[in-house]
């Protein structure tokens, strides 16, 4: 019951053309190989076979072919050459056993445990194979046979765990892994290997999607949009307020892109392809900029960003001190900070409002052209937000099982995090920000900001949802 979902979750196969189900939800169609691979070499297999389709009287042929006392392995052997169509699957679950696979064998614990399933559990015990029972839960709810199943579970294999293939993450599927060291001996060496290797890649792509949300915060803090003005433009109101609604809608239609290719590099990396990004583009708002209530659960409190903008301007007015030798003793520090804040304050509880700058040459009918900027929004929470709208994202990413089957939208709900950030971290990403806004990202603080976006998606990544 739920091999293949195992399976799935387990090595991270969410596509239907790896992990093939029959139309009933349950029954595999055939042996399906699965190999765990890196560097083009091969660690472990694993073989997702048939369930039984008639175990007690498969049970009772191959007791007639042994004889008195319990079935050997030469006796499962002989069943497997002797059995006809009838017990097809039987053979094809039982010949990888043959050839010396360990056994993983799958139970719904709210199923009644029935003389069927006392039988399968007897011929695995026959063949000697290292063996562990999943109890493959779908919620948190101990059924009332799960006693039952334990106890049965116990006297034929030699270690039973819980495991819910449709929820379980990362440390639970490496716990699994972890597991087999317990019952098998024989390639003790590979599994340790294998799982040195597992936990090796998800640091790596751990650090892969930092370098992609890198490459996100400073494309978005630092894009603008321009469109060329007329000289009607100017003058009419009228058009100028179109212009500049247009102009706002190429703007965030612009920003949805570049989340969506964000994300869409993410789900890569995570290899999902049952999570989707919103696909229509006129409606993609990944962070709605629109919203109130984004603003209350998002980004930073008022007095956060009023402290936080006091470092970034005292950093500012630090550089005019420097600049003039000193001879201010300090007065561009406290001008900066106080600057800074004040603005913070009045403006970090407010909606956005973009930035609209008029370029160009001086007179209007000079015929040098005019065009009219729009972007970054001027309101400091606008790079926390954007933030916690990747830290929501990539938390439920990690919390989707890949053994489940439905399809599903990348969810963009839930409550933010760079808020409970060490002021330490807020201070750098700050900084950062306010480089990125200036459309001139500071190359020497990335190692920093690296690290510190680095420790963002490891703790987000220990928080479950629900």
């Amino acid at each position: 019951m739920g091999k293949s979902a195992v399976i799935a979750t387990l090595l991270e196969i969410d596509d239907n053309e790896r992990v093939r189900v029959s139309p009933t939800p349950g029954e595999t169609t055939r042996c399906q190989t699965h190999r765990v691979v890196f560097g083009k070499r091969e660690c472990v297999r694993f073989i997702d076979t048939p369930g039984f389709s008639r175990p007690v009287e498969a049970m009772r042929a191959i007791q007639d072919l042994h004889g008195e006392g319990t079935p050997t392995l030469d006796s499962l052997r002989c069943f497997v050459n002797q059995a006809g169509d009838a017990f097809a699957d039987e053979k094809s679950l039982l010949e990888p056993l043959l050839a010396g696979a360990g056994v993983l064998y799958v139970v719904d614990p709210a199923k009644p445990l029935r003389d069927d399933f006392v039988a399968e559990m007897e011929i695995l015990r026959w063949t000697g194979r290292p063996r562990l029972a999943l109890l493959n839960r779908r919620d948190e709810r101990v059924g009332p046979d799960e006693d039952a199943w334990k106890t049965r579970l116990g006297g034929a294999f030699n270690l039973v765990r819980t495991f819910d293939a449709h929820h379980a993450r990362y440390e639970e599927r490496l716990r699994l892994l972890k597991a087999l060291l317990e019952i098998e001996e024989a390639h003790r060496g590979r599994l340790e290997e294998t799982i040195e290797l597992v936990e090796g890649d998800w640091q790596r792509r751990r650090e892969e999607a930092v370098e992609v949300v890198i490459g996100f915060l400073e494309a978005a803090l630092g894009l603008r949009v321009s469109a060329a003005l007329e000289e009607k433009d100017l003058l009419v109101p009228a058009r100028r307020a179109r212009k500049t609604e247009e102009l706002a809608e190429r703007y965030f239609s612009r920003l949805g892109e570049m989340e969506k290719a964000c994300f869409s590099e993410l789900l890569k990396i995570y290899r999902h392809h049952l999570l989707k990004v919103d696909s229509q583009p006129d409606a993609f708002r990944d962070i709605d900029l629109q919203s109130g209530e984004t603003w209350t659960k998002w980004g930073l409190g008022r007095g956060q960003l009023a402290m936080l903008s006091a470092v970034v301007g005292g950093s500012a007015g630090l550089v005019v001190d420097a600049a003039t030798g000193g001879l201010t003793h300090g007065a561009g520090i406290l001008l900066g900070a106080l600057g800074g804040g004040a603005a913070a304050w009045f403006k970090g509880g407010h909606l956005p409002d973009l930035e609209i700058s008029l370029t160009g040459g001086v007179k209007l009918g000079s015929g040098e052209g005019k065009s009219l900027t729009m972007g970054p929004p001027r309101n400091p929470n606008f790079p926390w937000i954007l933030l916690d709208g990747v830290l929501t994202r990539y938390q439920a990413m990690l919390g989707r099982a890949h053994g489940r089957r439905d399809v599903e939208l990348l969810p963009g709900s839930g409550d933010g995090f760079t808020r409970h950030f060490p002021s330490e971290r807020r201070n750098l990403l700050g900084k950062w920000f306010n480089s990125c806004v200036k459309a001139a990202p500071s190359r020497s603080m990335e190692p920093e900001v690296y690290q510190a976006l680095l420790d963002s998606l490891e703790e987000v990544s220990r928080i479950r949802v629900g």
